[in-house]
């Protein structure tokens, strides 16, 4: 019994996989940004280029 909980004692203690979350949530965001502002960047530069293209 003691082993049992010495060994729930050690795995509510461990952090290492708390900070994996974290990482993914990190890259996730990341990711979204990125997502976000490539889609914006990529209509702007559309509409830029209709307008070059409309001027020749």
């Amino acid at each position: 019994m003691k082993n049992f909980i010495a060994k729930a004692n050690r795995f509510v203690r461990d952090e290492e996989g708390v900070t994996a979350i974290e990482y993914g949530l990190i890259a996730a965001l990341i990711a979204v940004v990125i997502i976000a502002s490539v889609q914006l960047v990529g209509t702007r530069l559309s509409t830029v280029f209709s307008g070059i293209a409309a001027s020749l």
